[in-house]
């Protein structure tokens, strides 16, 4: 009898201690609503990991992982119970939509999107798991191969959080596509005050030491950030609602801050609501446009959005923004004459 405890106290009672843990990661990773397994085929799986159980048991352990919160059901196969997981923390087609994102997202390396594929498939059973590394093409977009923009991100939050300066190096892409530091690898001193995601890229927007003024840094062009024992400065009441209300701007390129009025076809509502969005003021001009007026950082950027649509946009007001509109577009119409 000493011997057989012996034994089981060296392994068998320790593994049977397990017993409900390994059977919940059973249910988990190998039922769902369309694949159940029955008392007989658990018992089996629990031996394969060293446990011994009986039938009895396995219907007292499922009740006792039911009364935890595991939402577990039972169809009938035959004359037997066969028991999987109902709902989870996240349903199917959340998922999808999060895997999808991942998958898509720019910012993301490829490495780090099939290693948070790979995490978000241990949330369904593995037969809807292989669903979730669907090959998702966006037109236009190419992935980062800046690995470190993950760690990145975390340092900056943690920067933001902790009311402390950064330091980092930025670079950028020479004619023959190398990465290179701009400034020969100067030190970027800055105080970080929010990330911005716009056009499925990071920001950081941040108040830089050297320009002294609101900058704006692409983070997946940030290289070696390191959070200093240096306090941020503190913003001004203006640059506060400046940083306040950077999402009511074009893009993220600098430019002077100007209140335009534009004129769109009105064929562009959907796209003036998807830019600005629907708490945007329309004013009726005639059957066939409006005109809205908006807070927008006039540059390149906003001029190459805005000439994308032709004679369907123009802005109107104020004049000296109509007469730059006149400039850039003649220097344009100049590129191409012969």
């Amino acid at each position: 009898m000493e011997k057989n405890y012996n034994l089981i106290s060296n392994g068998g009672f320790s593994r049977q201690k397990l017993k409900l843990l390994i059977l919940k990661k059973i249910l988990l990773n190998e039922t769902d609503e369309t694949h159940s397994l029955t008392g007989k085929e658990l018992i089996s799986k629990l031996e394969a990991y060293g446990i011994k159980a009986e039938r009895k048991t396995i219907y007292d352990d499922i009740t006792s992982l039911q009364e935890s919160g595991l939402d577990i059901l039972a169809d009938k196969r035959g004359h037997a119970n066969a028991y999987y997981v109902g709902s989870r923390t996240f349903q199917d087609e959340e998922l999808y939509v999060l895997a999808d994102a991942v998958s898509s997202s720019v910012f993301l390396t490829k490495k780090k999107s099939d290693e948070l594929i790979s995490k978000l498939q241990t949330l369904t059973s593995k037969y809807k798991a292989q669903e979730l590394r669907r090959n998702v093409y966006v037109a236009n977009r190419t992935k980062t191969f800046n690995e470190r923009i993950y760690y990145n991100i975390n340092t900056i939050h943690k920067a933001i959080f902790s009311n402390c300066q950064i330091e980092f190096k930025y670079y950028e892409y020479s004619i023959d596509k190398k990465a290179q530091f701009r400034h020969g690898g100067e030190i970027y001193s800055v105080s970080p005050y929010q990330l911005i995601w716009e056009n499925d890229k990071y920001y950081l927007i941040c108040y830089c030491n050297k320009h002294e003024k609101l900058c704006r840094y692409r983070v997946d062009r940030i290289s070696d950030v390191r959070i200093c024992e240096d306090k941020r400065r503190s913003l001004t009441v203006d640059e506060n609602e400046i940083v306040k209300s950077l999402k009511a701007t074009y893009d993220m390129y600098g430019g002077d801050r100007e209140n335009v009025e534009i004129e769109f076809d009105n064929s562009l509502i959907n796209v003036v609501i998807d830019r600005f969005g629907s708490k945007v003021l329309i004013n009726k001009k005639g059957d066939n446009r409006f005109s809205i007026k908006v807070d927008v950082e006039v540059s390149p950027t906003f001029w190459g959005w805005l000439f994308t649509f032709g004679t369907k946009a123009k802005v109107t007001a104020p004049e000296r923004i109509v007469k730059e509109a006149r400039k850039r577009l003649k220097e344009i119409s100049d590129c191409y004459k012969k």
